[in-house]
């Protein structure tokens, strides 16, 4: 028996075949309606809810009678601005009818890129959650300066992302497959997984890989969303959205789908998990003496610096703030852009400061750098 029972903050992510009428593009507001119901239902057993939802540009290919695959991602992101509104008015709409509050909240991967907007996204969702509104998010496609559904992966990562910023008990992945199956679910003797407790090569070569034309993820990118959550001690429980009743008879321990349980993996610090689970913007080279006592320091001695004279190279271009990798074996935030460790790297703090006139500089604080290989599994 599955036990949610102390559950009080979940994220359920809700895929674009899930939000369609069967074999079409068009949006089913009478579903959207019965998820209205069942978590306004959730909300009266004091569980907060956070909706991440996929289909605006299923929406609005819909509208413009498009019924054929788009690739164009100029077309994409014309389909998700007409798209957009559409399915934020069904779901205001259905909530509207329990008196329950809704609110937008888009997303593109450069917010969830920046320390600071990070920061900020958590607050926005707490002051949401605390007024009672149902925060609903999506990602921006329509300005979205990456090729639509490679940002996030059909909103499977940006569900994980938004499940571990905001420390989620639960994340709920509606989709319109009944559970991971241990080969593809088209094969005769194909078996339902029920519980997952380690992401193994056998749990990945499981999943596979598939995906519609207007949407974008599968059970594969499900899976690498599942290890993000699992990094914020986060539950996930994949089930066809389809099940009557779902999102009550998952939270009452009955078994739908596959849940997955972060067994014998340690809670990471929130700030480790952002460093982690973002893209990097480029990588350094450090001395192999550096790298030595950053990998030996970087928790004993978080205070501790990592200074220009220790670079030997540095691959891309990027802002200060941004994620790098260092030596390939470490994340972390550089407190330099690209032109300024290149302008410094080499040089001693006394150089530095005899052609700067003022000041320290470093490329990063040992606090803000975290393994790359102890994070694989």
């Amino acid at each position: 028996m599955r036990n949610f029972t102390n559950v009080k903050k979940i994220v359920i992510k809700i895929g674009t075949n899930t939000l369609t009428k069967p074999n079409t593009i068009e949006i089913d507001t009478g579903f959207i309606g019965q998820i209205a119901d069942q978590i306004v239902n959730l909300l009266k057993n004091g569980i907060q809810a956070v909706i991440v939802t996929s289909g605006a540009i299923g929406m609005g290919a819909g509208r413009l009678g498009i019924k054929e695959k788009i690739t164009e991602p100029r077309k994409r992101q014309a389909c998700a601005a007409i798209g957009q509104p559409l399915l934020m008015q069904a779901y205001e709409q259905a909530f509207r009818k329990y008196k329950v509050t809704v609110g937008q909240v888009l997303l593109t991967s450069d917010v969830l890129g920046k320390a600071t907007t990070y920061k900020n996204l958590r607050n926005v969702i707490d002051e949401l959650l605390d007024k009672k509104v149902v925060p609903i998010l999506n990602e921006n496609d329509c300005v979205s300066t990456e090729e639509i559904g490679t940002a996030f992966g059909d909103n499977d990562r940006l569900s994980a992302l938004v499940a571990s910023k905001i420390d989620a008990d639960l994340l709920i992945m509606l989709t319109d497959i009944d559970a991971l199956y241990d080969r593809d679910p088209k094969d005769a003797g194909a078996k339902p997984i029920k519980t997952v407790e380690y992401i193994t090569p056998e749990i990945q070569a499981s999943a596979g890989q598939s995906g519609t034309k207007f949407s974008t993820g599968g059970m594969r990118t499900k899976i690498a969303a599942v290890s993000i959550a699992f990094d914020a001690g986060c539950q996930i429980v994949i089930a066809r959205g389809r099940e009557h009743k779902v999102l009550p008879r998952i939270i009452d321990g009955e078994e739908i789908g596959t849940v997955f349980i972060p067994t014998d993996i340690k809670k990471r610090e929130y700030w480790d998990r952002w460093i982690l689970n973002i893209e990097t913007s480029g990588s350094i080279t450090v001395t192999l003496e550096e790298f030595r006592k950053i990998k030996k320091e970087h928790k004993r001695s978080p205070d501790k610096k990592l200074y220009p004279r220790y670079i030997l190279a540095v691959d891309g271009s990027f802002q200060r703030g941004a994620v790098i990798t260092i030596n390939d074996y470490f994340k972390g935030v550089s407190q330099l852009s690209s032109n300024e460790i290149k302008m410094w790297m080499g040089k001693t703090q006394g150089a530095i400061k005899k052609e700067m006139g003022k000041g320290e500089v470093f490329v990063a604080q040992y606090k803000e750098i975290v393994p790359i290989k102890e994070n694989l599994r």
